[in-house]
């Protein structure tokens, strides 16, 4: 039966008084893009693989679809995964998976980009390809099908879901897009095989082409080495970096459900200098870009007019480091006084946040702060590069607490490397002194809650050879913690630790590991990041189907030259400075900000051609030749 976009409309007429929030399914919100279908050449589907309350939130998705729509060429369209109720009414009627603005099924498209910021998207994807009518390896695909790419940050290592994709994106989307939109056009035009297409693909700047690579593997399982299988292919693909950011998007869609977060991001940096060592984030976005103030406060005005939204985030990784924090605050605060905005800064540094800072967001609403010093101890804060003292944390939350507001939220990590039970008691003991000191000045009102995740140690950073706390360790420290963390003004959180195990198998995983994602998702595996969707059992039983050892891939310490499965995919940050790092770690040695120091990393040179290509300010790297920078001592190992 064919599924035109006309059937589909009428099809969800019937269907949605039937599940949860059927608002999601609908479409046709303000700001939508909208686009005579036959008139337009090149028809997208970016795809966020998860629910929509969730997905509308992605910033990444917003700034392509964003890009492909300004194409006169092109159009961008939006797809998220159906909650289980409303899968189980589509499959029960047959209706494939279809794009909100057009109701076009997913397989109509001529591209079909997913968004994947987070590995337990991997089975959503899956199931976003078979509801979608697209054949799941991108092996079965002919030349009526359409071109499946994906990006965001689980795809540094996309390993473990290599046969599923025609192509990746590493790194920054906004300028390769226009170019994989351009060589599929081409490509469309020369009336040439598939392969050709994917040899495109292949030769820009940050597009990954797995079918033409394969590993090799020595007895124990680990890699020998990654071949070339086509020898066009390039030996090593970079990310993709781009030089300038442009503008932020200033019409988002304003949705007709409530979603994770109700407000207009408006990136105001990119990229981070501080190099904490388990921070996947830190490593991969290097260098720090910086829009200008004028050009933030130009967007914020935009997307109010266009939205209505009173709730403006200043969104980076760490915004307080922004160079021109507090004029923009204070810009910001004063140009929009009268319109009862709030302005948020969702990620600050507890030693780069000033009172001036605190002062500046004064008429912002008062609710919780958040800080994460992410270990209790200096001697855990200098294995991690963040070495903060506990010191400037109370005076921090001292001027928290006497500026109004009531509660402060600190997230900590357990399962760093070399930590003791004394370093996790010492997180329960720092809790109660940021209580205490909240005490002294508001009373019983200060609250403290305290979110402690459990470290998983991702690809490219200078953590990937550590192995991760099995199940019995991340247990021992959560039972310690739930001990000490309890009483008036405390609240702990934490994580399952079968969920930690799954991110650390998908995360660190080689290609091995596509058998046992595809056979979890047959045997039900979706909505892996929902507690109450999570089938651990469903893993397992894959894992042993494929004869494959979990604990390969968690809990075995790698040597310091072993080849990772992401060996020949490039952040431009140099192995060899990941592995300097990973043994300064060990010695308890740290890196101040590479603001103020070059440690030649591999990121300069890339970012000097990018420089002299685009002159002008913005750019967080220092005026530092490599020569003049990189550290003397010698690691006498044969890498990169």
């Amino acid at each position: 039966m064919a599924w035109t976009a006309e059937k589909i409309q009428t099809e969800l007429e019937k269907i949605l008084p039937l599940v949860q929030k059927p608002g999601r399914y609908t479409g046709g919100e303000l700001n939508q893009v909208v686009k005579d279908w036959e008139a337009v050449r090149t028809h997208v589907a970016f795809i966020f693989p998860d629910v929509y309350d969730l997905g509308m939130s992605n910033l990444g998705l917003a700034v392509l679809y964003d890009q492909v729509n300004q194409r006169p060429d092109a159009w961008a369209e939006r797809v998220y995964s159906p909650w289980p109720d409303m899968e189980a009414e589509m499959r029960r009627v047959g209706m494939p998976l279809y794009a909100l603005e057009s109701k076009h099924a997913l397989r109509d498209f001529d591209i079909v980009g997913f968004t994947l910021p987070y590995e337990t998207l991997f089975t959503n994807a899956l199931n976003a390809l078979d509801l979608g009518g697209i054949p799941l390896f991108a092996a079965e695909r002919g030349a009526t099908d359409p071109l499946v790419i994906a990006g965001g940050h689980a795809v540094y290592n996309p390993e473990p879901i290599h046969a599923f994709f025609d192509a990746f994106v590493l790194g920054e989307g906004e300028e390769v897009i226009h170019e994989i939109v351009e060589a599929y056009q081409e490509w469309q035009r020369s009336g040439a095989p598939r392969r050709a297409l994917l040899e495109a693909l292949a030769g820009i700047w940050g597009v990954y082409v797995p079918a033409f690579y394969a590993p090799r593997y020595h007895a124990d399982g680990t890699i020998a080495a990654i071949e070339r299988t086509w020898e066009g292919a390039p030996d090593e693909v970079r990310k993709r970096i781009v030089a300038k950011l442009p503008p932020p998007p200033a019409r988002p869609i304003v949705p007709y459900v409530d979603i994770t977060h109700n407000r207009v991001p408006i990136e105001i940096m990119r990229g981070c200098t501080r190099g904490c060592r388990f921070c996947h984030a830190g490593m991969v976005n290097r260098p720090v870009r910086e829009r200008p103030v004028d050009e933030i406060l130009e967007a914020i005005e935009q997307a109010i007019r266009n939205t209505g939204i009173e709730e403006i985030g200043l969104l980076s990784l760490s915004s307080s480091d922004y160079t021109h924090v507090l004029e923009l605050v204070h810009r910001a605060t004063e140009r929009f006084a009268d319109q009862h905005i709030n302005i948020s800064l969702p990620s600050m540094r507890i030693e780069s946040f000033s009172v001036n800072l605190m002062d500046a967001l004064k008429s912002s609403r008062r609710s919780g702060f958040t800080l994460a010093p992410e270990a209790a101890t200096e001697r855990m804060r200098n294995i991690i590069n963040k070495p903060v003292s506990t010191a400037q944390l109370l005076e921090t939350a001292r001027a928290i607490y006497s500026r109004g507001w009531h509660t402060i939220k600190l997230y900590f990590m357990i399962g760093h490397p070399s930590e003791t039970l004394e370093d996790v008691q010492a997180i329960a003991d720092l809790v109660k002194a940021v209580r205490e000191e909240g005490r002294k000045i508001i009373g019983g009102r200060a609250k403290v809650h305290a979110g402690v995740s459990t470290f998983v140690p991702k690809p490219h950073t200078p953590f990937q050879w550590v192995p991760c706390d099995t199940m019995e360790q991340i247990r021992a420290k959560q039972e310690l913690l739930r001990r000490q963390v309890r009483g008036k003004g405390l609240k702990l959180s934490w994580n399952n630790p079968r969920e930690t195990m799954l991110e650390a198998w998908l995360s660190r995983g080689d290609r091995r590991m596509a058998d046992v994602v595809y056979r979890a998702w047959q045997r039900g595996a979706k909505f892996d990041a929902w507690h109450e969707h999570f089938r651990y059992d469903a893993w397992l039983e894959a894992f042993a189907e494929i004869g494959l050892d979990p604990a390969f891939y968690t809990h075995r310490s790698r040597s310091i030259d072993e080849i990772f499965p992401w060996e020949h995919l490039s952040i431009a940050v140099r192995k060899r400075f990941l592995a300097q790092d990973y043994l300064w770690s060990q010695e308890q040695k740290t890196r101040i900000d590479c603001r103020h120091q070059c440690f030649a990393c591999g990121i300069l040179p890339t970012f000097n051609d990018l420089r002299m290509a685009n002159p002008g300010e913005g750019w967080g790297c220092p005026e530092v030749k490599p020569k003049r920078a990189r550290n003397k001592q010698a690691i006498p190992l044969p890498m990169r």
